[in-house]
């Protein structure tokens, strides 16, 4: 085995030239991308500061919840409430509305369902609809919801496009207590009128900015336009400014706002980068780092559907256990990629953006971005992956 050293001689160089940061153009007048200083991808993971954390006095026992969800809750190994969750869960349950700043893998998802569900399960005529960006994270949501809803009687849905939507009507008929779905499938439902939002007293807008950034802004203001005036909102965002600001200003009434965003990225996540403008091609030093002790569980981001598609086939035919998720995949067949990932039924999991928020997958070891990202933002919620839950984690990012 070739002992392929990630931690190169460049980590760490201040010498390092910066990339553009403004755009350039060709003689014919397209734009070439602008890039990213590659320094913004390096730094040491602080671990014993990431191992300290804000003191938590309550444990899920406390709260006003129904003993069977409080059993449901402990099933799920759920003892202590994280900071999101022991800020906002006794607001939820007084009925207030409520501005969540958070990073992804806070623990935001639970914090609102556990409470609503509490809601739903003490008044069978309350309806929750819960907006996400994506497809993923709708099901992750679902998923989820079963867990902490087992025994309760309580329905969900997802409603998300790339699925049937005959079948989603199907279920909508039945009334279900939950409704999770994307912007865009809500919308065409209720163009059809199967879905009708004047009956949902419980709206939760989250990954609001991840909404806004991939062009959802009007979709989401539509929606809003739609709910009853009486209602409780919940708002979850890792940023609030600029056009997240504009749904905001129309969602809430007299809101609590409860922040646990503390920086950029995570304390406990190793950061790096890759040279890889030598004489050995770039999937080369993939594999040399692939083949590598520790990298178990593996991320790997790139930016094109047809460029992760054809990475994919290639670690395959190395002898690689490797999946896809991107944008040309059926929804089945993403859920699938999903979850051999989970089950650690393949190593590698590889995506487009789609993937890069929302998602909350165990024992991320690595994530490796083959082609660099076009923003911090998206780099920050690519290697969002790793380092949960308080675990480390190693980000790599590939640079010319």
């Amino acid at each position: 085995m070739r002992n392929f050293r990630y931690n190169n001689q460049n980590r760490g160089n201040r010498d390092v030239p910066s990339f553009s940061k403004g755009p350039r153009f060709h003689r014919g007048g397209r734009k070439i991308e602008k890039k990213l200083d590659p320094n913004l991808f390096i730094k040491k993971a602080d671990i014993e500061s990431a191992a300290e954390s804000v003191e938590i006095t309550a444990r899920f026992s406390d709260y006003q919840l129904e003993d069977k969800i409080k059993r449901n809750i402990e099933l799920h190994g759920y003892s202590i409430p994280t900071s999101i969750q022991e800020k906002s869960i006794p607001q939820i349950l007084q009925g207030r509305d409520i501005i969540g700043i958070a990073n992804t893998g806070t623990g935001k998802t639970a914090a609102f369902l556990i409470t609503l569900i509490n809601k739903a399960f003490l008044d069978r005529n309350q309806r929750i609809l819960i907006v996400v960006p994506t497809r993923e994270l709708a099901i992750q949501i679902r998923d989820e919801f079963k867990l902490f809803a087992k025994g309760t009687e309580l329905e969900s849905v997802v409603l998300v496009g790339g699925a049937n939507i005959k079948r989603q009507v199907m279920q909508l008929n039945h009334r279900p207590n939950f409704v999770v779905g994307t912007p865009g499938r809500l919308k065409d439902l209720i163009v059809r009128r199967n879905l009708n939002l004047q009956l949902y007293q419980n709206i939760v807008l989250d990954e609001v900015d991840r909404m806004v950034d991939i062009g959802f802004i009007k979709d989401i203001k539509y929606l809003i336009s739609l709910l009853p005036k009486v209602r409780q909102s919940l708002f979850f965002s890792a940023t609030v400014d600029g056009k997240t600001q504009e749904v905001l200003s129309g969602f809430v009434t007299n809101p609590v706002t409860v922040s646990v965003k503390q920086q950029s990225t995570a304390k406990n996540i190793e950061q790096d980068i890759i040279r890889v403008n030598g004489g050995k091609a770039k999937v080369e030093v993939l594999h040399d780092l692939l083949i590598q002790p520790g990298f178990e569980k593996v991320i790997i981001f790139g930016k094109t559907k047809w460029g992760i598609q054809k990475l994919t086939n290639e670690l395959i035919n190395r002898g690689f256990n490797a999946t896809a998720i991107h944008g040309n995949k059926s929804q089945n067949q993403r859920q699938r990629a999903l979850q051999q990932f989970k089950s650690n039924e393949v190593q590698v999991l590889l995506a487009t953006d789609v993937a890069s928020r929302g998602l909350d997958i165990e024992d991320v070891t690595h994530v490796i971005n083959y082609d660099a990202p076009t923003s911090y933002d998206d780099y920050v919620h690519r290697i969002g992956r790793t380092g949960r839950a308080g675990k480390q984690g190693i980000a790599l990012t590939f640079v010319d």
